[in-house]
């Protein structure tokens, strides 16, 4: 909640700034136009964010980002996989950043339906496979520890 209050904050402080604009006399001048366009996108991209949260927190569904979601599974310490790969991507990531791999599985539910693996796990999990994978958590991603294949 103190997230989407931020956000309103966040969409109302252009607002203030093109107030200022008008306030000052210079709406009409190149500057003055060029920021009153910059300064309504700030406050229509943040204020469509924040109504969106509030359009899902209203809704029941909480935070539309989990950042556990985004770094692939929502466990700590280690955990376990059971399911069929469904796809595997391979993303090549800049120089000091390890490369990346999402799993996919099939039929899992929509709250943890793909893992993310630090390096390549294309030949580690092919595709169509019924797995077994025991993992460890990291710093954002997960590192494979085992894999059974049945």
């Amino acid at each position: 909640m103190l997230l989407i209050a931020i956000s309103l904050l966040l969409a109302l402080v252009p607002l203030a700034g093109i107030g200022w604009i008008l306030v000052s006399g210079t709406l009409f001048t190149v500057d003055g136009l060029f920021m009153s366009l910059i300064l309504l996108t700030m406050s229509g991209i943040v204020g469509t964010t924040a109504l969106f949260e509030v359009w899902q927190w209203r809704k029941g569904g909480g935070p539309s980002f989990s950042p556990s979601l985004a770094a692939g599974k929502a466990s700590s310490g280690s955990g376990v996989e059971r399911g069929v790969v469904e796809s595997v991507e391979f993303y090549e990531s800049g120089v000091g950043q390890p490369n990346k791999s999402i799993v996919k599985f099939q039929g899992k539910p929509p709250a943890a339906p793909f893992l993310v693996f630090e390096g390549d796990m294309r030949n580690a999990l092919p595709v169509g496979q019924r797995v077994e994978v025991t993992f460890r958590r990291a710093a954002g991603y997960n590192v494979l520890v085992d894999v059974s294949y049945s």
